[in-house]
């Protein structure tokens, strides 16, 4: 069967270029399927793993669908949480570059309500937010929904299961004049179901299974240091080993810049970009490590979406992820483009440990843990079993 290309997907030359200058060519099997669905304003009901490429697959036709020179919200991406919907607006603004007077506005709680009314008086076309705060913006008569066109909820599952079922209908029904509704699921649960029975028309249903053979080849390993050697045990690690190009993960913005700040001290090419950097110094930054001429990039998992490098050495978690599926995310950065690649995670104590077991066997990966000598050999840890005393009687 002949491999498709974006270009074979009818799309405009400003989401070509888009696309070409972030190095897609050929879309993902989800985007393949569900574009031209959407193109063609068809309800769809996807089931598809993470990472599989699911925003592309509802974000591209979106934006080609909106008027931009008309203010009103054309296009709604309801997520289950801020990190998802903050993901879904940089992937969204990243396919804009070639586009003018399409705004994108991004919703959600634990942030300041006014700032985010702001968003809204510029008038976007695309909202991507979190259920909860979206009717906020509602109630306090911030936003109209009479003109969407196209609504989507992206990880549907996990937004039923939260609880959001009632705010999700709600908002479904206020879209008046809705031309067609995308459910994008990991899994079809009940809910999900309930869902597409009340509001979708003639729908396409789409399933993509996760392949094995689609996983990169990535060697994964694992080192234990006390918390206070971590920082030079990781760049004595990439030192010693050779990586040329590093792309480490942090949880938290703090964590972020005092790595790097100790990485710089101790004469390392590195930078970092988190939330609290200004969006013009991030992609200063970006397109300095996608050119080669920045050796170490430590970001949070929200800051790092939308970098695409396809030559990275080496993946390190400096601090274990808090969700299974961010561990699959930030190694899926090493290994591309069959090329072999190499992913390390550094345990600073107990929890962090028990957290990488769970997320080995969540994933079904296997994660070796290494010994780094003082002349930078590795060699296989023994993992002692624990000892079973016995009981005399």
């Amino acid at each position: 069967m002949e491999e498709i290309m974006f270009k074979d997907l009818g799309l405009s030359d400003a989401m070509l270029k888009a696309l070409e200058k972030k190095g897609y060519g050929y879309p993902t099997t989800i985007q393949q399927e569900a574009i031209p669905h959407f193109m063609q304003w068809r309800d769809v009901i996807a089931k598809a793993p993470t990472g599989t490429g699911k925003t592309f697959a509802f974000g591209i036709p979106m934006i080609e669908h909106v008027d931009a020179s008309c203010p009103d919200v054309q296009g709604l991406i309801l997520a289950p949480t801020r990190e998802l919907a903050i993901q879904i607006g940089d992937e969204l603004r990243g396919l804009l570059t070639y586009y003018s007077g399409i705004r994108v506005a991004v919703l959600y709680g634990g942030a300041g309500i006014v700032g985010q009314a702001k968003q809204l008086e510029k008038k976007p076309q695309i909202v991507v937010a979190t259920p909860g705060r979206l009717m906020d913006h509602y109630n306090r008569k911030n936003i109209r929904l009479d003109k969407i066109q196209t609504v989507v909820l992206d990880e549907a599952d996990r937004m039923l299961d939260m609880g959001f079922f009632k705010d999700v209908t709600k908002i479904i029904e206020k879209v008046k004049n809705r031309k067609n509704l995308g459910l994008f699921s990991a899994t079809i649960s009940q809910e999900v179901m309930t869902v597409s029975w009340m509001y979708q028309r003639d729908e396409v249903e789409i399933t993509i299974e996760a392949k094995q053979e689609d996983r990169p080849d990535i060697a994964q390993y694992s080192m234990t240091v006390t918390p206070l050697e971590k920082a030079a045990t990781t760049l004595k690690l990439i030192q010693t080993q050779g990586y040329e190009r590093v792309f480490i993960f942090c949880n938290t913005k703090h964590m972020c810049q005092r790595l790097s700040d100790d990485f710089r001290r101790a004469g390392a090419d590195c930078d970092c970009i988190h939330g609290d950097i200004r969006q013009s110094q991030r992609e200063k930054t970006m397109q300095r490590y996608r050119d080669g001429k920045l050796a170490i990039l430590i970001a949070t998992d929200v800051a790092s979406r939308g970098i695409d490098v396809d030559d990275v050495d080496c993946v390190i978690n400096f601090d274990i992820p808090e969700e299974n599926e961010y561990y699959v995310h930030r190694i899926g950065r090493t290994g591309r483009a069959k090329r072999k690649g190499v992913a390390w995670s550094i345990i600073g104590n107990f929890p962090e440990k028990a957290k990488l077991d769970e997320i080995a066997k969540y994933s079904n990966y296997e994660i070796t843990p290494m010994l780094l000598g003082d002349d930078g050999s590795l060699t296989v840890e023994q993992v002692k079993a624990p000892v079973i005393k016995k009981r005399f009687r």
